[in-house]
């Protein structure tokens, strides 16, 4: 059964909490097409350098998620006053047979601009994923992160749970 999609002004009205002076200086909301011009790909390559992408790439890529509509939502956050972006993050739905045909949300991407960490952005974007993965009916959300981010997770109410493991091609 489709779950409904958490209400997005809900969630930004409650998402002041940590966000400090600078909560009106900053809107998060869903990635749009756009905001490749914005520095969306230069705040990625933050959390992980990589090749340029095209503005090409991007559509497509923007292109597939949209097709996934609610199952897979980007956020930002954009500052009011520049219109750069200053935080993203993306949650995935996955769709599985056991909890009886439950799903989970996977939080992924988090990043903060270095020039903007510590006004809360992070704290802010997460907390909106989490939501939207609560109001899609998910059971748990989970993500991966390196030990000297466990502090912040936790800080959000994540917990340490099990071991992570990666292959990388």
């Amino acid at each position: 059964m489709e779950q409904p999609q958490a209400d997005p002004v809900a969630l930004e009205a409650g998402a002041g909490a940590g966000a400090g002076e600078d909560a009106d200086a900053y809107h998060i909301r869903p990635l749009e097409l756009g905001d490749i011009s914005k520095g969306f790909c230069d705040l990625l390559a933050q959390l992980s350098p990589s090749a340029p992408l095209t503005e090409d790439a991007y559509c497509t890529r923007f292109a597939e998620l949209a097709r996934l509509g609610a199952d897979h939502l980007v956020l930002v956050a954009e500052h009011a006053a520049t219109g750069r972006l200053a935080a993203a993050g993306a949650v995935l739905v996955e769709r599985k047979f056991i909890r009886r045909c439950g799903t989970v949300g996977h939080v992924e991407d988090v990043v903060v601009d270095a020039a903007a960490r510590g006004r809360g952005l992070g704290e802010r974007v997460v907390r909106r994923l989490v939501e939207h993965a609560r109001g899609r009916g998910c059971y748990k959300v989970i993500l991966n992160c390196t030990p000297e981010l466990k502090g912040f997770y936790t800080k959000v109410g994540f917990e340490e749970k099990n071991v992570q493991m990666g292959l990388y091609f």
